[in-house]
């Protein structure tokens, strides 16, 4: 079941939602037909709800928003970026486990 405190963005409200965040942002760039997006989503929600209120979780589906996935070379999926202040302090490719994912984002948080 999906966290309600994971953000679903657009390529019309990223900069809004991603961009201009005053906490750090992992995005989870995904498609529904993606296996391993599916696998991994999981552990996305766990974050969301460990990090609440320090880190803010949003997800873009790369096939109805292609601009946001072109505009930071996403090729692959799953592909999560790590953006703190507007820039890219993290990128991970392909579904890691979960204790990879915390420590990029405690990397980005300290």
């Amino acid at each position: 079941m999906a966290s309600e405190k994971v953000v679903h963005v657009t390529d019309a409200t990223f900069e809004q939602e991603v961009l201009k965040s005053d906490k750090p942002v992992l995005i989870d760039f995904w498609a529904p037909w993606c296996a391993p997006c599916r696998a991994i989503a999981p552990s996305i929600d766990e974050l969301a709800n460990e990090y609440d209120g320090r880190l803010k979780v949003v997800k873009i589906n790369v096939d109805d928003n292609p601009q946001t996935p072109a505009r930071y070379g996403v090729r692959g999926i799953p592909n999560l970026l790590i953006i703190k202040g507007g820039q890219v302090k993290e990128q991970i490719v392909g579904a890691v486990p979960k204790g990879h994912l915390v420590k990029a984002v405690d990397g980005a948080l300290a």
